[in-house]
């Protein structure tokens, strides 16, 4: 796909600028948390217990969101396949370790790293599932790889990060709700600080289309357009367990989120609808006739996505993942 050289303009102005909005989305590492903070001090000696009364907290989570937990954690463990397609889009330069993109996706990759790092070890400890295969599927996403539909141009990598950072929140927020209605305190306040990073890169990513939109309005709202028209595919969609087709693992693994409300159609459509308000859709000056088409798609679509999703039922399949021990 070849991008109109004013989108790789408009990157180096940006980037030229970005240092503002490094220091207000992103912490310093010192003032982070880390996993270490919430699980159990292997050199501690109240160790054995703090396990034992972590699994038996675990004992009480429900099937459907043991495997949504999984899911998720599978997911923010395939980094590396982030950052790397990241590293790819046009006017970041990873070769200049000082250019502004490349300090950001760096400094963004080193904070998402503590998510799949705390959750893995929760699920080790929790007695709860079979971390082999668990492996095996990360190592699978991660070497499967994935196209977003982005390809390397910019506009569309952020539309796409600011939608599934906004997504993510929603999933991790609502796995610690639950969390605190099974009455696990801990695993609650583990999602929780998740989901506020993510909402904190989700600001971020926002911001940036937002400067996009007031340089370069009508090819920003093409950029937006393409994507929604094409549809926001999450990282989990390429799930895949041993000897199971890539589409049917995450088809379950979406029922069950489905299921236990940690991500519906419904948030998707509301995702959409909050994009469309914060970034002002509706009041944008500027845009050619091409723009302003693709304006009105967007205006009018989260209400044929919701007639869409009214005839939409989730199906209450016995699914066995082998991610899951049994009891």
């Amino acid at each position: 796909m070849e991008l109109p050289s004013t989108r790789i303009e408009v990157m180096k102005f940006i980037g030229q600028k970005i240092d503002s909005v490094f220091y207000e989305f992103l912490k310093p590492i010192e003032d982070l948390w880390q996993p270490s903070d919430f699980l159990p001090d292997s050199a501690g000696e109240n160790f054995l217990t703090d396990i034992k009364l972590l699994q038996e907290a675990a004992r009480e989570l429900p099937y459907d969101y043991i495997a949504v937990l999984v899911g998720d954690t599978i997911t923010e463990e395939a980094l590396p396949t982030y950052e790397s397609w990241l590293m790819t889009v046009e006017g970041v330069n990873q070769q200049d370790s000082q250019q502004g993109w490349t300090k950001w996706i760096r400094a963004w990759t080193a904070e998402e790293n503590r998510h799949g790092d705390l959750l893995n070890k929760y699920l080790y400890l929790s007695g709860r599932v079979n971390m082999r295969a668990m492996e095996v599927s990360t190592q699978y996403l991660i070497a499967d790889g994935f196209d977003i539909e982005t390809g390397t141009d910019p506009y569309r990598n952020f539309v796409y990060t600011s939608f599934q950072e906004l997504a993510t929140n929603i999933s991790h927020r609502r796995t610690a709700t639950l969390a605190k209605q099974y009455g696990n305190t801990l695993l609650s306040k583990m999602c929780g600080v998740i989901a506020a990073d993510e909402m904190r890169h989700a600001k971020a990513y926002k911001a940036f289309v937002e400067r996009i939109f007031e340089v370069d309005p009508s090819e920003m709202m093409l950029a937006f357009e393409d994507m929604m028209r094409k549809k926001i595919v999450m990282p989990a969609h390429f799930l895949r367990e041993t000897g199971v087709k890539i589409s049917e693992t995450f088809s379950h693994y979406s029922d069950a989120a489905q299921r236990i409300g940690v991500y519906t159609t419904y948030d998707y459509i509301e995702i959409m609808e909050s994009l469309l308000k914060e970034w002002n859709i509706d009041k944008i000056n500027g845009l050619n006739e091409a723009g302003e088409k693709a304006r009105d798609y967007m205006m009018a679509l989260p209400n044929r996505l919701k007639r869409v999703a009214e005839r939409t039922k989730v199906p209450n399949l016995d699914y066995n993942f082998s991610w899951i021990s049994a009891y």
